[in-house]
């Protein structure tokens, strides 16, 4: 039985006013789980090989019955989607994600919400998702590429130096803020041994902050999207109210959406375990002030030539060339120097004494057909490709991108009947 602190019930009681009973039974069951679908990757749910049941916060969520061995099926290799709590899918909901768009994710690791506006983007516009946890923006890294983002940046920055240097450049600012977990005690029973009232106030003091820094990023016009895994009036209506009286260039803008519970604040939202979600509270805002200009970079460019082979057309892009390593920078990057920049677009590979070795990133974030030799695999063979073994190909000599159902999972070098495994060795299955 879960044991939940006396100063934690008394303030859910007044949040959940008649429906709190039915949260304490709640809390005694398993918590909810999910994915949301990478578009990038993927169009088909049905294809995968467990069952799923619609979600009502995004889009392109689904509930599952249980996360054991699902990062070990050949999808979630491939990136076809990203398991994630069910509620935690809300926010990008209300950011209203539109191609195109320059949207920056302040606080993003692990990397989920990412991920979503990254499938929202459809290859289009730019995501930069910022994580001042260096070791968890490693992670973040990791996910990017195994969800195939091309046009993104991965940074390790203080919010408020991101934010200054990037001053009105984003259309949307997603702050998935730090907060006390009240959402995850189902999920994570140590949350509950780390809550106390006053790490409850420090962190509404550190969201505070971080608002304040965020509130440069956006652009004339553009949308502030505030969100947390907790219940606290402290961390979600006070904050909001607080930021909104010291920034009087934004104001709260219609969520546009049904799901969730009445929050005190008109356009916010909350959702509990009553309404299907382990717990989120999500505020949207608009900028109505003046935007600052954002200086470009300044970019060399660096003709690919060794990608002719690969690809049935060379990936278009900025090209750079720094040391050994190759990349392809998304267009109209503004300049990045002393923003913490871990990637920026894509890793095409790197010069091994002269010889031009391909990324795993190039392949995974490619599509099947843009590339000359396709490797299909079937479910014995992409799990022994999985396991880092070689395997038989009947492609031509040369580079040759590994695909499971269609969808790129990684590659290889083909050599005379047989496939020479490039799968990182950090990424296989034991």
């Amino acid at each position: 039985m879960l044991e939940l602190p006396c100063d934690f019930l008394e303030e859910m009681e007044k949040v959940l006013g008649d429906d709190y009973q039915l949260y304490l039974q709640l809390m005694e069951k398993e918590a909810f789980r999910g994915i949301s679908l990478n578009r990038l990757k993927m169009s088909d749910i049905n294809i995968l090989p467990f069952e799923v049941k619609k979600c009502p916060f995004y889009k392109d969520g689904y509930y599952i019955s249980d996360e054991k061995g699902i990062g070990n099926t050949p999808f979630h290799h491939a990136g076809a989607f990203y398991v994630q709590e069910p509620s935690a899918m809300s926010a990008v909901t209300l950011l209203d994600v539109r191609e195109g768009e320059k949207i920056l994710d302040l606080c993003a690791a692990p990397g989920g919400k990412s991920a979503q506006i990254a499938s929202c983007l459809n290859g289009t516009g730019l995501i930069w998702s910022n994580e001042v946890v260096k070791n968890r923006a490693q992670i973040l890294l990791s996910n990017f590429e195994r969800m195939g983002i091309a046009k993104g940046v991965v940074s390790s920055c203080y919010p408020e130096v991101l934010c200054r240097k990037l001053e009105g450049y984003f259309d949307k600012v997603l702050v998935d803020a730090p907060c006390s977990g009240e959402g995850m005690f189902r999920k994570n029973p140590e949350a509950v041994k780390e809550w106390s009232r006053e790490h409850v106030l420090s962190c509404a003091e550190r969201q505070l902050s971080i608002l304040r820094s965020a509130a440069h990023a956006v652009k004339d016009g553009g949308i502030l999207v505030y969100s947390t895994c907790t219940f606290s009036y402290e961390e979600n209506e006070s904050v909001i109210r607080r930021f909104l009286e010291e920034n009087t260039d934004f104001e709260m803008c219609d969520i546009g959406e049904h799901f969730g519970r009445k929050t005190e604040l008109p356009c916010a939202v909350r959702i509990t375990p009553v309404e299907n979600g382990e717990g989120h509270f999500a505020a949207k805002l608009r900028k109505n002030g003046v935007s600052g200009k954002t200086e470009k970079a300044d970019i060399k460019c660096a003709v690919p030539r060794e990608l002719e082979d690969i690809f049935n057309e060379v990936p278009k892009g900025n090209y750079v060339l720094t040391g050994d390593k190759l990349y392809i920078m998304p267009d109209d990057l503004p300049d990045i120097k002393g923003l913490g920049v871990i990637r920026a677009g894509v890793l095409a590979g790197e010069f091994v004494k002269k010889r031009f070795e391909p990324s795993h990133a190039l392949f995974m974030s490619a599509k099947a057909d843009s590339i000359k030799r396709v490797l299909e695999l079937d479910d014995d063979t992409v799990q022994a490709f999985l396991h880092g073994m070689e395997i038989d190909s009947d492609c031509t000599n040369g580079y040759t991108a590994v695909t499971y159902k269609g969808i790129i999972t990684g590659y290889g070098k083909t050599s005379n009947g047989r496939l020479k495994n490039k799968y990182p060795k950090g990424l296989r299955l034991k």
